[in-house]
């Protein structure tokens, strides 16, 4: 098979033929694009298929053609009649033919609604791709009711100017996120390409992510694997739980270190579900300290936020694929717990 491909990108990135098809012999040979009084309103991508072809989905064909657009993102383009085959609007399922032209527009992102801020930041690694950043405990990660400014994405705007928007106006180069009072490392995509690379790496669990939990109680065996189906409680809709209905969720632990009437362990979760590990802890008798929605209501030890913190994190760089690893520090609250525990 061989494609032919030529497109204009928004943003002023001019992704190479290899990025859009790295096994196609793709090339551009051409510029096109739609505008409005100077100003760039979509981008016309346009495909030509010059060999024999087996004939596959267009959708799937094109998710394959294009990485950085998903197959769900793809379907809602020929929904809206973005998507055109011989100047025709096809459907999803329609087969893909030698000598097809196919033409794709996609529209520009949506402005931000989300005010940049000028918030210190703790970064730990960042290239053209990625930004890592260790989050302190008490900021969300997000805005969301109640929650519209300080958060994570406002400090990211204010010294990103562009970042993946996969995520959507509010989440914008959010690929993984951490609970408010969680502190630790935190990875953000800075163009859609790496931000679908992260997620692909997320999804068949080649990120590999380290906690540290201090829990209650004493926890007998050194190593142990909670397999537990996590979903929505269905008492509090608003908590998630273990429930036999739930979606799969596995954490490995191994403990560090034992006191009188706490454990202090790490955690390393094998699927991603919210609120994971303060949930599997909590139902094998050893929940978070500090934890009160899935913890002790009335507290043991005098901290102000549960004791969870990401310590670790393994993945591959999008555009090397370089293996990178990276670790934070505990920090000083926690810390001192720890200590006054060991004294």
């Amino acid at each position: 098979m061989t494609v032919l491909s030529y497109w204009v990108p928004f943003c002023g990135h001019l992704t190479s033929p290899e990025a859009i098809h790295p096994r196609s012999g793709a090339g551009i040979v051409s510029l096109r694009k739609r505008a409005a009084h100077g100003i760039v309103t979509a981008v016309e991508r346009v495909i030509e298929i010059r060999a024999k072809h087996d004939s596959s989905r267009l959708d799937k064909f094109l998710a394959e053609a294009l990485p950085d657009l998903s197959r769900s993102y793809i379907q809602k383009l020929i929904a809206a009649g973005q998507i055109s085959v011989n100047d025709g609007l096809p459907k999803p399922s329609d087969s893909v033919q030698a000598g097809d032209s196919i033409i794709v527009r996609v529209p520009p992102p949506q402005p931000l609604q989300v005010l940049a801020e000028p918030i210190p930041l703790a970064i730990v690694y960042e290239d053209a791709d990625v930004l890592v950043v260790d989050k302190p405990a008490g900021m969300v990660v997000h805005p969301a009711h109640g929650h519209h400014t300080g958060t994570l994405v406002n400090a990211l705007l204010a010294h990103c100017s562009e970042l993946s928007g996969i995520g959507g106006t509010a989440r914008p180069g959010i690929v993984h996120r951490l609970d408010k009072d969680t502190s630790g490392l935190i990875v953000v995509a800075k163009n859609d390409l790496a931000h679908r690379t992260l997620q692909r790496q997320f999804r068949r669990r080649q990120v590999t992510k380290t906690y540290l939990a201090l829990v209650e109680g004493l926890v007998t065996a050194s190593t142990g694997l909670i397999d537990a189906p996590i979903g929505r409680d269905p008492k509090e809709r608003k908590r998630m739980a273990v429930v036999p209905d739930g979606r799969e969720a596995r954490t490995d632990y191994r403990v560090l270190e034992a006191f009188a009437q706490h454990t202090f362990l790490e955690a390393h979760p094998i699927t991603g579900r919210t609120h994971q590990i303060r949930i599997h802890l909590a139902s094998i008798g050893h929940p978070i300290v500090g934890d009160r929605v899935y913890g002790y209501r009335k507290q043991r030890l005098p901290l102000e936020r549960h004791f969870l913190h990401a310590a670790h994190i393994a993945f591959n760089l999008p555009s090397s694929r370089e293996r990178i690893e990276l670790q934070s520090q505990l920090p000083e609250d926690l810390t001192m717990l720890l200590d006054s525990l060991r004294h």
